[in-house]
């Protein structure tokens, strides 16, 4: 991305895109893994109900990752669960606000569930912000998948 601009127009993989910040609960966020334990590169494939995928972000939650869109996008889609890393252990709640306004929430996602798929509609808009809580159970175990994210630009 150039200064001052969002993406290029297009259908982009969000871990190929440079984050303003990103803060990961346990551990830092990893680009295309998913979160392991505290050190970087620690994570493994991403896998969510016993599919992998190749593109993504590993988080734990409680975590934030931002991104700047420059006004040029206009949605927003993932598949999202607790990475079977855990087993059916954690418990968690993906939300993506744009502009500091939710636009969507995935409600509590467990390690038992397959993944699930949410989008947003980002229109306008210059931060996406993408945020993992506990879902108010505590954070133990909450490793969180973001697989397959994409941002798509006009």
């Amino acid at each position: 991305m150039a200064c001052g601009r969002g993406p290029s127009a297009g259908t982009h993989a969000l871990s190929d895109l440079t984050w303003t910040s990103a803060a990961g609960g346990w551990g830092p966020v990893e680009r295309d893994r998913s979160n392991g334990e505290q050190a970087a590169g620690d994570g493994k494939t991403l896998t969510i109900g016993g599919t992998t995928y190749t593109k993504g972000l590993g988080t734990h939650a409680a975590s934030t990752v931002t991104y700047y869109l420059g006004g040029t996008c206009t949605a927003f889609r993932a598949s999202v669960g607790v990475d079977d890393e855990v087993g059916a252990k954690g418990s968690v709640d993906f939300q993506v606000y744009r502009d500091g306004t939710l636009a969507t929430a995935s409600g509590k996602v467990t390690g038992a569930d397959a993944a699930k798929a949410i989008s947003a509609d980002v229109t306008g808009g210059y931060e996406l912000k993408l945020v993992v809580t506990d879902s108010g159970d505590g954070v133990d175990y909450d490793h969180a998948d973001w697989a397959a994210p994409q941002l798509t630009c006009t």
